[in-house]
C-alpha cells in the first residue's frame, strides 16, 4: 500500500460538481492499493499514519500527532500511485490493485482510521472526483509499507 499524507487546513471532494466531503484542520490520505495487499499492510500503513508527529507544537516542533490535535482526516483512492513509467511514456498500472479488493482494502483502511479519528471523509472509489486542499506548511509525505 502506498499513500501521500498531506497536513491540510482545508480539503474537500468534488464529484461532478457536488461537494460530497469536507474536512478541516487534519491530513488529506491518497490511498493507493496494490495487488499483493492485505489487510495486515492497512493495518501497518494506518498505524504509521496515526502516530505521525507533524503538527506543530506550542513552540513551532513537529511533536503532535493527529490525535493530539483532535484533526480531521479525508481518505481519496488514488491507484494511480501505482503507476509504473519505466517504458515509454504511458503509465502502466499492472501493479495497482483489482478494483473489487482495492475497493475492499480501502474500506477497511477508512474503517481503521475511523475507529481512531473523531471525523473522516471520503472520496468515492472509482468517481471522478475534483479534490481541493489547502496545504498545510507545505507538509506532504509519501509512505510505502514495502519501506516500513
Amino acid at each position: 500500500m502506498r499513500a501521500i499524507i498531506q497536513r491540510v487546513s482545508e480539503a474537500t471532494v468534488t464529484i461532478k460538481g457536488v461537494e460530497c466531503a469536507r474536512i478541516g484542520r487534519g491530513f488529506l490520505i491518497l490511498l493507493g492499493v496494490g495487488h499483493d495487499d492485505t489487510e495486515s499492510e492497512a493495518e501497518k500503513l494506518w498505524n504509521k499514519i496515526f502516530r505521525l508527529r507533524i503538527f506543530e507544537d506550542s513552540e513551532g516542533k513537529t511533536n503532535l500527532a493527529i490525535s493530539d490535535v483532535g484533526a480531521d482526516a479525508l481518505v481519496v483512492s488514488q491507484f494511480t500511485l501505482f503507476a509504473n513509467c519505466k517504458k515509454g511514456n504511458r503509465p502502466s498500472f499492472v501493479e495497482a490493485g483489482a478494483p473489487d479488493e482495492a475497493n475492499r482494502l480501502y474500506e477497511y483502511f477508512v474503517s481503521l482510521a475511523r475507529s481512531d479519528v473523531a471525523l473522516v471523509e471520503t472520496g468515492r472509489f472509482g468517481a471522478d472526483m475534483k479534490v481541493a486542499l489547502v496545504n498545510d506548511g507545505p507538509f506532504t509525505i509519501f509512505l510505502d509499507t514495502d519501506s516500513l
